[in-house]
């Protein structure tokens, strides 16, 4: 009881948990709130405008005015006049220690290199922005002249332009000193213009700001936008400034408060009633800490990925694989779970998805058609199939919606089918998902017994050829159990894998079963005490065999519940012959258990014990097969074995007709012919009490 409660309490508080972290992203504000797509209908009543909202340009404008003041904006540089003054300070004391040059050829490269440095010289960035058109004109200022003069760019020399130019003056003097001289130049022209970035970009956005001022006002009172008018690029401008507005302004917060708050609610009671769903409808599921945290972690994940996806574009949420979450979640669970799951995922996901009414139908189909498809996965082509089912479900739905709004078919964007497509490629490779989950969580699919029933695997191949009668065994108590299992709608898969199983303990010691011995009994030299335990060893045994093939757990269980807490009779009854008070401790003689709590753990104890106990039969026919049946289930029935299981009386009754039926398919019953009619016999009481020791022997072990 207080496990159950500790249960709830947690469940609870995650939830609580989840409603508050995806609030943060589902219901953040207005824009979260307003969801529309520019060229798309507003899906949304009539809007009108709380305050006044100054018109702006719509993006394709705004770029357009930008673009044209970038192509005649003029830069700003800066003179660096100590580089200047360096530079020609540098080539001036060069010069003057070559003697042999004339003063007045001194003179004449001096004016020449000061009265280029005068004009101001460039990089070779600068130069090349030049030659590109980028712009005409550059703004002009030093450090210690705040006055700004506009300088022709064309006018202005590169580093590299100024020294050929200077270097071509002096080769034309045919001067012995040329190559000295063009040394000296070449390491001292240097750039004295630089780009003052900071300057010029608060320049330009200045000017930007002056000619993207609003021009006109929609006044307060006004309509903005009305439901089905398409979101025009003018439409889509005026509702972004009108989110910014009311996202500013302080006075509007008790409405947003207000609008967050009933947002907050009804993501509360979406995840509220899949609790309760849960808890009413699906206790097994419900009962697992682990299963509830798994469906919950699920929720919140996948719901975060898609509002990560809406904020880079809303039009990509036609490529989530919104199918995956049936189709994970049923193949671990039920289609009821993967279901409801789904639609959970997808109500959440409205608060972010563009034409939400349209958006909630076309999952709600897509939904049926995954938990339909996917029923019952065996194979991996399923999934295919089902991928290729839900694009035609997209496709169809899509297509039919446009109609339905547009009126019109060359209205559909032709785009969106390919998203379909991609969202299916996507949903093929859902075995990668199911493969992780299986080993976070321990859970096991369809799949995975499929693939652990192969007889080929190391543990039943190694139960074939060392217990080979075991084996048959297992075989046949597989077949009974998932005939069973199917008349009740329990898990046939699981039944069949857990049968195959249930006895590998028995590998150890073969010799001392029933159905792996010839003629030779080991029992009959020992104790009763130590014949029990080496048969009661087989479940401990098998569980150790298990856990080192790391079978999955719930394989395990079915090993450790197909004999339950029940007593191994045959060597009981000897003991207590034996005894001389008839005072023998039961505990020795009974199984460790625990009794079945699943369907599936319960039909895979009345199918072992059946399949074997028939085996001790000496004639067996419809009546003594029909007896034996009832006779074992109704002792399994009375000593409790099933009151831990979900399993009802009628479903109990369900599995022994299923159960004799196929059990006189076993053994190819028919009707006698008359001259195969023999004498009615009476066996003696020896012979009576040997069939009914086998009979015991058989439905211990």
């Amino acid at each position: 009881m207080k496990n159950s409660l500790k249960i709830k309490v947690i469940i609870f508080a995650l939830i609580v948990l989840t409603v508050g972290v995806l609030s943060l992203f589902l219901v953040g504000g207005t824009s979260n709130k307003l969801v529309y797509i520019e060229g798309r209908p507003w899906n949304y009543p009539k809007l009108i405008a709380p305050f006044d909202i100054p018109i702006e340009y719509d993006s394709v404008r705004t770029q357009q005015i930008k673009d044209s003041i970038n192509h005649v904006f003029s830069p700003f540089y800066t003179v660096n006049n100590d580089v200047k003054e360096k530079a020609v300070s540098n080539i001036k004391t060069a010069i003057d220690t070559i003697s042999s040059l004339k003063q007045a050829v001194k003179s004449k490269i001096i004016n020449d290199v000061d009265s280029m440095f005068s004009d101001g010289i460039i990089d070779i960035d600068t130069q090349n922005k030049i030659s590109r058109g980028e712009f005409s004109q550059i703004r002009l200022y030093s450090q210690n002249d705040i006055n700004i003069k506009i300088v022709d760019a064309s006018q202005l020399h590169s580093h590299e332009a100024a020294y050929k130019e200077i270097k071509d003056s002096i080769s034309m003097m045919h001067l012995p000193e040329e190559s000295l001289l063009a040394d000296i130049l070449y390491q001292n022209i240097k750039p004295t213009l630089e780009y003052d970035a900071m300057k010029s970009n608060a320049q330009l956005e200045e000017e930007h700001k002056l000619a993207l001022a609003p021009h006109g006002m929609k006044v307060k009172g006004e309509r903005i936008i009305d439901y089905g008018e398409i979101v025009t690029p003018e439409k889509y401008t005026l509702l972004k400034t009108y989110e910014r507005i009311l996202d500013e302004q302080n006075v509007e917060n008790s409405v947003k408060s207000f609008s967050r708050y009933g947002n907050i609610l009804l993501l509360f009671l979406v995840l509220l009633s899949y609790y309760l769903f849960i808890r009413v409808l699906v206790p097994s599921v419900f009962n697992s800490m682990r299963s509830m945290v798994f469906l919950f972690c699920f929720i919140f994940l996948f719901v975060l990925i898609v509002y990560l996806i809406s904020l880079l574009r809303p039009g990509f949420l036609y490529i989530v694989p919104f199918a995956l979450v049936p189709i994970v979640v049923t193949i671990f669970f039920n289609t009821s779970v993967g279901f409801l799951t789904h639609m959970v995922v997808v109500l959440l996901s409205s608060f972010v998805a563009p034409d939400s009414i349209d958006f909630v139908i076309m999952q709600f189909l897509a939904g049926i058609i995954a938990v339909v498809s996917i029923k019952g996965l065996m194979q991996r082509s399923q999934l295919v199939g089902c991928a290729m089912s839900i694009f035609l479900c997209y496709t169809i739905t899509y297509v039919t919606q446009s109609v339905v709004r547009y009126g019109a078919i060359d209205t559909i964007d032709w785009h969106v089918i390919l998203y379909f497509a991609v969202n299916c490629i996507v949903l093929s490779f859902a075995y990668f998902i199911i493969f992780v989950v299986e080993k976070i969580f321990g859970f096991t699919s369809q799949v995975t017994l499929v693939e652990l029933s192969d007889i080929n695997n190391g543990v039943l191949r190694e139960l074939s050829e060392n217990c080979p009668g075991t084996f048959q065994h297992s075989l046949q108590v597989a077949t009974l159990a998932g005939e069973a299992a199917r008349q009740i709608g329990a898990n046939v898969q699981l039944v069949r894998a857990g049968a195959l199983y249930h006895d590998i303990g028995k590998i150890d010691n073969p010799a001392f079963f029933t159905e792996n011995q010839s003629g030779v009994n080991p029992h009959d030299v020992l104790k009763p005490e130590q014949s029990a335990a080496i048969v009661i060893s087989h479940v401990a045994d098998g569980l150790k065999r298990a856990e080192k093939a790391k079978l999955p757990q719930v394989i395990k269980d079915m090993i450790a519940q197909h004999h339950g807490k029940g007593k191994t009779r045959y060597f009981y009854n000897q003991a207590l012959r034996q005894s001389a008070t008839g005072n023998v401790p039961a505990e020795i003689y009974t199984y460790p258990g625990p009794n079945p709590r699943t369907r599936e753990a319960a039909i895979l104890m009345m199918a072992d014990a059946c399949e074997a106990a028939t085996k001790s039969l000496g004639h067996p026919d419809e009546q003594s097969i029909t007896e034996m049946v009832e006779k074992i289930v109704d002792g399994q029935v009375a000593d409790g074995m099933f009151h831990e299981a979900p399993i009802s009386f009628k479903e109990i009754t369900e599995v022994k007709t299923c159960l004799i039926k196929r059990l006189l398919t076993f053994y190819h019953t028919r009707v006698s012919y008359p001259e195969d009619v023999q004498p009615a016999m009476l066996l003696d009481s020896d012979a009576a009490q040997n069939e009914n020791s086998q009979t015991e022997i058989a439905n211990d072990q």
